[in-house]
Formats: structure tokens, C-alpha cells, sequence
């Protein structure tokens, strides 16, 4: 009993901080980089601050990007938890983005029933796309990761489509959402100099304490996570195995649906026809990765994320081009996918030391 405790308490200490290393040592191999370019690390890195946390406006834009982040992040992470691999997330945030623009367009009503009622149809948009290919995985066995990638393509040409055909009269770009379906404010608004943080920050809190106590705290949890360690005992004990991954890849799009709604309530107020992807979905992946599929761990590494691509935009102050930010994710990414390296070197320190 005694080891088992042991063996549980050192998993969780390597996953707090296993992520920690990487993201410090994606940040020493990007001031490397920026040494060998002939960039000041410590330029660099103040500018990079400064374009996140310089002052009230930028503090406000730092959070509004942080917020779909923790969406995603959240829809990636649920479905690793229940042994299944979202990739359809990006899809998922479109539609959800479309239907949460559409209502907000056609419906007149009074803020206390239209909002609610605009982001609860994102995020069922979101669960819809993503009962497709959960579907399809329970009852003839397609890979979700194949229905996924190939849904984001029909999510994207579908919404433009809609956007062309039946929100507008062939233009790019729809009307401004009611105001009794945004999720901005004018109070808010002014206290960060109009940037265009939102409430939605606060769904996007509210939704991790949701998946935390899904996981964690109902049998319905404990369900999805027995069928992902192994369906086939599952089955045995009287589990639905077909039931629990259909609902798991629901709940999944509809944290995906949700960020969205965000972009669609709260940032901008329409939807355009777009040309390519938007990559919340695809930065949710890394959100999770780096968050150790783990509520909190995915708010923390949002936060991260948040920044770094919030203050990439002042770096090329310092004379450091944007791009470096990306490195430095990939490299986090990569060390955190490389993790048994770190844990390696951990034990062979412990040993050492003992």
C-alpha cells in the first residue's frame, strides 16, 4: 500500500514539474536563438513582457487571448482523459463561432434569455460536430483522429458557405451581433483603455471547474475514464462503452464550441468567411500537452500561451521577429512530448543524491 502511495505521489510531482522544466528550458533555448541571430535575449524577452503586460489595455488583450485558449485546451484535454484524440477542435470552434453569430443575429429578445440562449447554441454546434465522428468511432470503428482532421475542412467551407449565402447577400463579413448577445462591456472596456477583453473569461473559469468535476467527482467521470484505459474491461463490468465515447467527443466539441462562442460574442461580434484555419484548435493541443490534461494545468498553460503570443507582437521592438515565439512553444511542446528524458534525468539526480 505504502509503495502505491509512493508511486502515485511521484507521478504527480513529475507532472508539476516535468511542464515547468520545459517551459524554462523553451525559454533558454529561445534566448540561445536570439544570441546566435545576433538579438538581445534580455531585449527580447522585456519586450515580449511588455507586449502582454505594459499597461491596462494590453493586460485586457492578453486575457481576451488567454480565454479560447483555456476552451480548447479544456476540449483536448477531456477527450485524452477518456482515451480519445480530439483533433477536430479547430472545426468545432467554427461551428460554434457561426451558431452562437447566428442567434445573436436573428433573435430579439432581452439580454437575460438571448445571451445565454447564443452561447449555449454555440456550444451545442460544438457538441453536434463533435458526435459525429464520436459516432463513428462507437459503431464502426473509424479513427476519430481521421473524422476529425477531415471535419474541420467541411466545418470551415461550410460556415464560409453560410456566411456567403445566408447571413449575408454574398459579402464577406456579417452585421454586428445585438447588443443583448455580446459578451463585452462598456465598464470593462474602460477599465483596460478598450481593449477587447470580455466576460467570457469567466465561462472559460466556470468550464474548467465543470470538466474537474466531471473527471473527478461523478460516476459518469469515472465512466469515461474506465472505457479510455480499456474498453474491453469496461464491457465486462457493464459499462456502454459505445454511450461513453459518443458523450465524450460531445463534451469535448462543446468546450470547443464554446471557445467560439468566445471569439463570436466577446472579440469580434460577427463572423467572416474565412481562408484559413484559426488555430485555437490546433493551440488547444499544446494547451493540453503542456497542462497535463489536468483542469488546472490547462488554465495555467492557457495563461502561458496567452502571453507569449499576446507580447509576440511587440518583440520586433527589440529588432526579434515574431516567429520566435513560435520556436520557443514548439520547443516547450517538444520537451514536454520528451518528457521521460526529463524524468530520467530527475531519478538520476535523485539516486545521485541519495
Amino acid at each position: 500500500m505504502g509503495q502505491v502511495i509512493q508511486v502515485t505521489s511521484n507521478k504527480k510531482l513529475f507532472g508539476i514539474i516535468v511542464p515547468i522544466i520545459s517551459v524554462l528550458l523553451g525559454l533558454i533555448v529561445g534566448a540561445i536563438i536570439m544570441i546566435a541571430s545576433g538579438h538581445n535575449p534580455i531585449d527580447g524577452y522585456k519586450a515580449l513582457w511588455n507586449g502582454a503586460f505594459y499597461d491596462a489595455f494590453t493586460i485586457g488583450e492578453t486575457i481576451r487571448r488567454i480565454t479560447p485558449l483555456i476552451l480548447t485546451g479544456l476540449a483536448i484535454a477531456f477527450a485524452f482523459r477518456t482515451g480519445l484524440f480530439n483533433i477536430g477542435a479547430e472545426g468545432q470552434v467554427i461551428v460554434g463561432w457561426l451558431a452562437a453569430v447566428w442567434v445573436g443575429l436573428s433573435i430579439d429578445a432581452p439580454m437575460v434569455i438571448h445571451l445565454p440562449l447564443a452561447v449555449l447554441a454555440g456550444a451545442i454546434a460544438g457538441g453536434l460536430w463533435g458526435f459525429i465522428p464520436g459516432l463513428l468511432k462507437a459503431k464502426i470503428g473509424v479513427h476519430e483522429v481521421i473524422v476529425t482532421i477531415m471535419m474541420n475542412y467541411i466545418a470551415m467551407f461550410v460556415s464560409n458557405e453560410i456566411v456567403r449565402s445566408v447571413l449575408t447577400e454574398n459579402s464577406t463579413t456579417t452585421d454586428r451581433i445585438a447588443s443583448t448577445a455580446s459578451l463585452g462591456s462598456e465598464w470593462l472596456q474602460s477599465l483596460t483603455f478598450y481593449s477587447r477583453m470580455h466576460y467570457g473569461f469567466l465561462i472559460a473559469l466556470f468550464a474548467a471547474i465543470i470538466m474537474w468535476f466531471i473527471i473527478e467527482r461523478t460516476t459518469l467521470g469515472y465512466e469515461l475514464k474506465a472505457v479510455g484505459f480499456n474498453k474491453h474491461a469496461s464491457k465486462y463490468a457493464g459499462m456502454n462503452v459505445n454511450k461513453n465515447i459518443i458523450l465524450s467527443m460531445v463534451i469535448s466539441g462543446a468546450f470547443a464550441g464554446l471557445a467560439g462562442v468566445m471569439e463570436g460574442l466577446g472579440t469580434y461580434g460577427n463572423v467572416s468567411v474565412i481562408s484559413g484555419f484559426t488555430n485555437l484548435g490546433f493551440d488547444g493541443i499544446a494547451v493540453a500537452l503542456l497542462g497535463a490534461n489536468n483542469p488546472l494545468g490547462v488554465v495555467l498553460a492557457a495563461i502561458l500561451f496567452g502571453v507569449l503570443k499576446e507580447g509576440a507582437g511587440e518583440m520586433p521592438s527589440a529588432g526579434v521577429p515574431t516567429e520566435l515565439v513560435d520556436i520557443i512553444i514548439a520547443i516547450i511542446i517538444f520537451f514536454v512530448a520528451s518528457s521521460y528524458i526529463i524524468r530520467w534525468a530527475l531519478q538520476r539526480v535523485k539516486k545521485e543524491g541519495k
